[in-house]
């Protein structure tokens, strides 16, 4: 069975079962960036973040090639993996870093809420297959309620910063569909290590420009962010994420990303102090229950 027929499998097949895994250890890695950025800009400027991170996670995902012996894609899979380079290993974290510069973290969700519906737009493009009506009406009901939410935390007034986020939100949706189609015929962790790797000229062009005009203060905070935000939300979370994309089908898999941002809002209470309301339990049961049907409805 290929892994686009195992996408179509109910969700009882050992194909399914251990694909959705994956994705959900890929959601909860994510679920803790925007805290760990938040820890590594305690000691360490915007610009110096995002070039650092990159490098570090470039130099794991080299040593796991060379330690592997990783054979080079083919030539048809490169302009990919440059999607999957520029939207989740470039653009993303540059857009969200600036963004929580003057964003709090629950607001910065407001990407997460809506990732999820764009992965599978673009999904549904590349391959040119359309999910059926009641997977998008779940998917529709389960990002207008995290938007919703997540808005409200800034009043519903649009800033510079959700510019930022609305960016990083259209290019790591294409890097999410990319590379989910590559991974039904790579293995996961090699799409994000080929796509670091890829984008490691530009991360070091931009940490060795930011580094001299921006002080680096080595706080246990800023060394424990930057090590998270490089070693798991830049590659580790990547390889069982793309897995389990590879396994269940783009579509399916970004949907269970809607839980995403209200585990972000957990971390936020619990590691940064940041306060929520009773409208925190109320989103999440409803967008469980938008995971479940998306989880459970067949694609046309």
């Amino acid at each position: 069975m290929t892994a686009q027929q195992g996408s179509l499998a109910p969700l009882t097949t050992p194909a399914v079962s251990s694909g959705t895994l994956y994705a959900a250890l890929g959601v909860l890695s994510f679920s803790f960036s925007f805290p760990g950025t938040m820890w590594a800009l305690d000691g360490f400027g915007p610009w110096s973040a995002i070039g650092v991170r990159g490098v570090l996670a470039a130099l794991i995902a080299a040593a796991a090639l060379l330690l592997t012996r990783a054979p080079l894609p083919a030539r048809g899979d490169w302009p990919a993996l440059a999607v999957v380079a520029g939207g989740c290993a470039v653009g993303f974290p540059l857009l969200t870093t600036l963004a929580l510069q003057t964003s709090s973290t629950a607001n910065s969700a407001v990407v997460i809420g809506a990732l999820p519906m764009a992965t599978a737009v673009f999904s549904a493009v590349l391959t040119r297959r359309s999910p059926s009506k009641v997977f998008w009406a779940a998917a529709g009901v389960g990002a207008a309620t995290v938007i919703v939410y997540t808005l409200s935390q800034n009043h519903g007034r649009p800033t510079v910063a959700d510019l930022y986020l609305f960016g990083a939100l259209l290019v790591c949706a294409a890097g999410y569909a990319q590379g989910g189609r590559l991974s039904a015929r790579m293995p996961g962790w090699r799409v994000i290590a080929w796509g670091v790797v890829l984008a490691a000229p530009v991360n070091l062009a931009v940490a060795l420009w930011a580094l001299p005009h921006e002080p680096v203060h080595l706080t246990a905070k800023a060394v424990v962010g930057m090590a998270y935000i490089a070693g798991i939300s830049q590659f580790g979370g990547f390889v069982v994420w793309y897995k389990g994309m590879g396994l269940i089908g783009v579509a399916r898999a970004s949907q269970l990303q809607l839980a995403q941002p209200l585990l972000t809002l957990v971390w936020a209470v619990l590691l940064l102090g940041e306060h929520i309301t009773w409208a925190v339990p109320l989103t999440a049961a409803i967008v469980l229950t938008c995971i479940v049907t998306t989880q459970r409805a067949r694609t046309s």
